[in-house]
């Protein structure tokens, strides 16, 4: 990531506003540096050409005046930075989620969740350090430097060269730094996010790892990635205190040789001395933009990292909408409802999964998709959900975008994807205010009557068997169908789980469903519900076979 990324003002909108208002801020401060270096220099001139106090009182009190704005100013670019950067890593977060979902369950699946959890969590939350922090002296630098060079070049021409000389090395050593401090960071958060996945798989395996004995076992390769997380942080530690130390050595070196030179000068009586004093008070300040941007870059290294990180998610996601909206043809479907499959070809990572698929999920019929493992079954499903780019058309309850899909389609995948808390929290997943009679009837309608919505169940289902997590996700599926009122159900392998006499409960609560008006698109490899289906569709054939449940 650049110093100031584009792509953070165009995901982050409030990083705009927290530019101007940073800008400002710094144009104000760098004139109270001024007036300060100003009023100063009047003063101790004054003193030595032997005014007395009362004489310089009105210059006293301008000058305290100053300090205390200068002590304003410097509190309010911490509380704008501050409140800046929240509205933007909030901004940013929400971007990198919605595009996370955009992406969609395959998209998931190929990646651990302990990665994703660790850019939103923790990647963000040290973003707070590039915003406090870091581009604070950013702007600083860019506003206050170029005033302070102009203005002891008005006062002292040979100062202001000596200057334009010695401040290229700092941007030249914070460049190095830089580079060195990156490929640190980097290896740091690759070690971080191995220690946190490998750390998860050991927690979600624990009960199987106990039940046989082996728990103690994964004990060393926790404590091996620890190590190496501690070795790789103490590295970019070590490059942050010697990067200091060398930005500080270079800053002290260039003021030392303006102070130098100055001193010369008054000495040959060819400087005045309000003109040398001025320019000596100034020159520190020049430099301390700079020197902060680059010691506080290692304070935001991990965030800019983590920021990279969150950019390359959402650029897939856009990605994959751009490919989404050109997925098919902009007419409008003229089909009576239903899902419709036209023609479908998804093909990624240089293999066609699915090949000209054409099908019909009519409303008022419990239609099943039967195929092979591995025959693409899920990937047409992903793509009528517009997580999947596809080639032909797929149109559901007379919507064909990706998003009017969605809209209209409840759906149960083949991972329940339960999270903690109470079962009817599971099955009115993100309603602000779940309707707990539709809760019951969810359930009921999915044979899990026997389920208390009270229940409490931990990450992913546990405390619950497989079959009863299986039919928690159907109750989902159905408290989306009642609440939102969607005309299309689709559950992939619901009964996989589920005993025969659970299975015949189910199957019977889903014709009852397609008996009201809905399609019923099933994917499963179960004969029962082959068998109770008014519809099988072979996706090996590529056809419909008409049989009568």
């Amino acid at each position: 990531m650049r110093p100031l990324d584009p792509r953070l003002l165009r995901y982050a909108s409030a990083t705009r506003g927290t530019l101007a208002a940073g800008a400002a801020l710094a144009a104000l401060q760098t004139a109270s540096i001024i007036a300060f270096a100003w009023l100063v220099t009047d003063v101790i001139v004054r003193a030595i050409a032997g005014e007395r106090l009362p004489e310089l009182s009105g210059t006293l009190v301008l000058l305290s005046v100053v300090i205390a704005a200068r002590a304003v100013l410097l509190w309010a670019v911490d509380a704008v930075a501050s409140r800046g950067g929240a509205r933007a890593v909030g901004q940013l977060r929400e971007r990198l989620v919605t595009a996370v979902g955009r992406l969609g369950s395959g998209w998931a699946s190929r990646r651990t969740s302990a990665d994703v959890t660790l850019v939103a969590g923790r990647g963000m939350e040290a973003l707070d350090g590039y915003f406090a922090k870091y581009l604070p002296q950013l702007i600083g630098t860019a506003v206050a430097t170029p005033l302070l060079v102009v203005t002891i070049g008005w006062r002292d021409v040979t100062s202001a060269i000596v200057l334009l000389v010695t401040l290229p090395l700092i941007p030249v050593f914070m460049v190095l730094v830089g580079w060195a401090t990156q490929a640190a960071q980097q290896r740091q958060w690759t070690a971080l996010s191995r220690l946190s996945s490998g750390f998860l798989d050991v927690v979600a395996g624990l009960p199987t790892l106990k039940l046989f004995g082996r728990q103690h076992r994964q004990e060393a390769r926790i404590r091996e990635v620890s190590e190496q997380y501690r070795v790789h942080t103490m590295r970019v530690l070590r490059m942050s205190f010697l990067s200091g130390f060398v930005l500080e050595l270079a800053a002290s070196l260039s003021v030392a040789v303006i102070a130098v030179t100055i001193g010369l000068r008054l000495l040959g009586g060819s400087l005045d001395l309000s003109v040398g004093l001025f320019v000596l008070l100034l020159a520190p300040e020049a430099f301390l933009p700079l020197r902060n941007v680059g010691a506080s870059y290692h304070a935001a290294a991990e965030g800019i990292e983590a920021a990279a990180r969150a950019f390359a998610v959402i650029e897939e996601a856009e990605a994959a909408d751009g490919a989404a909206q050109q997925e098919g043809t902009s007419r409008e479907a003229s089909e009576p409802g239903g899902l419709v499959f036209e023609d479908v070809t998804v093909a990624y990572d240089g293999r066609t999964v699915v090949d000209g698929f054409s099908a019909t999920a009519l409303p008022g019929e419990l239609t099943v998709l039967r195929a092979p493992s591995g025959a693409g079954k899920s990937t047409l499903l992903a793509a009528a959900l517009g997580f999947v780019a596809f080639e032909g058309n797929i149109v559901a309850d007379g919507r064909v975008d990706a998003g009017g899909r969605r809209e209209a389609l409840a759906w149960a995948g083949q991972r329940p994807g339960l999270l903690a808390g109470t079962i009817g929290d599971n099955v009115a997943l993100g309603e602000e205010h779940p309707d707990a009679e539709l809760v019951a009837r969810a359930l009921r309608e999915a044979a899990a009557d026997e389920l208390d919505p009270e229940t409490v169940v931990g990450a992913g289902g546990i405390g619950m068997s497989g079959g009863q997590a299986q039919r928690v996700a159907v109750a989902r599926a159905l408290y989306r169908l009642r609440s939102r009122g969607c005309r299309i159900l689709v559950l992939d392998e619901p009964t996989s789980a589920l005993d025969a006499r659970t299975e015949e409960r189910l199957v019977a609560g889903l014709r009852r469903i397609a008996a009201e008006g809905v399609a019923v698109l099933v994917v499963s490899h179960r004969e029962a519900v082959a068998s109770a289906a008014g519809r099988e569709i072979a996706l090996e054939a590529r056809q419909e076979v008409a049989h009568v449940g």
